[in-house]
C-alpha cells in the first residue's frame, strides 16, 4: 500500500471532518465518536452531525482510520431478515460454515443484523463506515443504503453470497438455481407429470426469477405450454414461506383441473403444503407429487419424508471467505461473473409417477 497516498487519504478524512464539525457546532472528537461509534453520543446531537456530513456529502474514510487504530479483524454478515428463517435452517448452516472458514483465516465473524429495517440498515452503515470491520458478507439481499450512504461506498470488500450481484460490480457466489429447477422439471415430466403447481416467492425476486425461468425451460424443451404451470404466491417474502404454503393449499383446493406435481421454492413452503393438503385428505405421492428448494436436514423427516434441491451452503460459505480475504487490502475489481456452485437434487418419497 503506498504510504503517501495513505497520509493523503488521512489528512483528506480529517479535514473533512473538520468541516463538518464546524458546521455542526460540535468538536471534531464528537464527530469522529458519533461516527465510529453512534451510541456514544446524544441523539440530537447525532442528527446535528449526520445532517452536516449529508450536506457537504462527506463520508468518512474507514481505510484511513484503520492506519490509526489498526486493522480490525472482524468480518460481518449482513442477514436477510431475522436469523428465524423457518425451518429452512440454510441460514444457520450458512453461519457456521462461513464462521468456520474466517477462524481458520485468522477473522472473526460479526452478526451486523437481525432485522432489515432503517435502524438495522443505519447499524451496518455505521459498522461499515467507522471502520469497525474489515469487510462484509451479505446473504441473499440488496445492500443497505439509507440518507445517501450505501455499503458500496464504504470501502469494504464485499462479497454477495446467495444472489448474484455482480452487474453491480460485487463478488458473488450463487448456485444454480434456473438448471436445478429446469432438472427436476424435467425428471417430473420424464415420470409423466404434465400439469404443475409452482409455490412462488416474492414477484420479481432474482430466486423467483431464476427458479421459475428453469421450469418454462423444461416445459419448453418437453413440447409443453406455459399454461401447464399454475402459480401461487408472489406477494410474501421467503421468511413467509409457512404462510405462502397454507395459501397455496388453499388456492390449489379452488383449482379445477388439478396439477399433478408440485414444485415449491423452499422447503418451509411445501412442508405447510403438504400438511393441509394431507389434511384436505389427499395423499403424497399418490394424489400429488412435491418437491421443493434449499434441503433442509428437516425434509429427510418429513411425511413422508420430503425431495428437496439441496443447496451446497457449505461449499458456498467456503468460496464466500475465500473470494473476501483475497480482496482484502485490494482494489476491488469488478466482478465478470459469479461463482456457481451446483446444488444436487435429493429424491425421496414425495415424487411418484402420475396416477393413470
Amino acid at each position: 500500500m503506498n504510504k503517501n497516498r495513505d497520509v493523503a487519504a488521512e489528512e483528506q478524512s480529517g479535514a473533512l471532518m473538520a468541516d463538518v464539525a464546524r458546521l455542526a457546532g460540535v468538536a471534531i472528537s464528537t464527530v469522529s465518536r458519533a461516527l465510529a461509534n453512534p451510541g456514544r453520543v446524544n441523539e440530537k446531537t447525532r442528527a446535528k452531525i449526520n445532517a452536516a456530513a449529508k450536506q457537504l456529502g462527506y463520508t468518512p474514510n474507514a481505510m484511513a482510520r484503520g492506519l490509526r487504530v489498526g486493522k480490525s479483524n472482524i468480518i460481518m454478515i449482513i442477514l436477510p431478515g431475522s436469523l428465524y428463517y423457518g425451518v429452512s435452517q440454510i441460514i444457520p448452516q450458512v453461519l457456521q460454515s462461513i464462521n468456520k472458514s474466517l477462524i481458520q483465516g485468522g477473522y472473526n465473524l460479526m452478526i451486523a443484523n437481525l432485522d432489515r429495517d432503517e435502524i438495522s440498515e443505519r447499524h451496518i452503515l455505521d459498522l461499515a463506515f467507522g471502520g469497525s470491520v474489515r469487510g462484509a458478507i451479505i446473504l441473499s439481499s440488496k445492500l443497505p443504503e439509507v440518507d445517501g450512504r450505501s455499503l458500496a461506498s464504504s470501502g469494504l470488500p464485499i462479497v454477495s453470497m446467495l444472489l448474484d450481484m455482480s452487474d453491480a460490480g460485487l463478488q458473488s457466489v450463487v448456485t444454480n438455481d434456473r438448471e436445478a429447477v429446469r432438472d427436476v422439471t424435467a425428471e417430473l415430466i420424464r415420470l409423466g407429470h404434465r400439469r404443475f403447481f409452482y409455490l412462488a416467492g416474492p414477484e420479481g425476486n432474482y430466486h423467483d426469477v431464476e427458479r421459475y425461468g428453469g421450469v418454462l425451460e423444461a416445459l419448453e424443451a418437453a413440447g409443453l405450454s406455459a399454461e401447464s404451470v399454475r402459480r401461487s404466491g408472489g406477494r410474501l417474502d421467503y421468511q413467509h414461506g409457512f404462510d405462502i404454503g397454507v395459501q397455496a393449499a388453499d388456492d390449489f383446493a379452488g383449482l379445477d383441473e388439478k396439477p399433478t406435481a408440485v414444485i415449491a421454492t423452499s422447503d418451509d413452503m411445501a412442508i405447510s403444503f403438504v400438511s393441509c393438503i394431507k389434511r384436505a385428505g389427499l395423499s403424497i405421492p399418490d394424489d400429488l407429487s412435491v418437491v421443493s428448494f434449499d434441503g433442509s436436514p428437516v425434509c429427510e423427516f418429513s411425511s413422508p419424508p420430503l425431495s428437496t434441491i439441496e443447496q451446497p451452503v457449505e461449499e458456498m460459505g467456503r468460496a464466500a471467505v475465500d473470494l473476501l480475504l483475497d480482496a482484502l487490502g485490494q482494489s476491488q475489481n469488478p466482478a465478470s461473473a459469479p461463482t456457481v456452485i451446483r446444488s444436487r437434487l435429493i429424491l425421496r418419497e414425495s415424487v411418484a409417477p402420475p396416477k393413470s
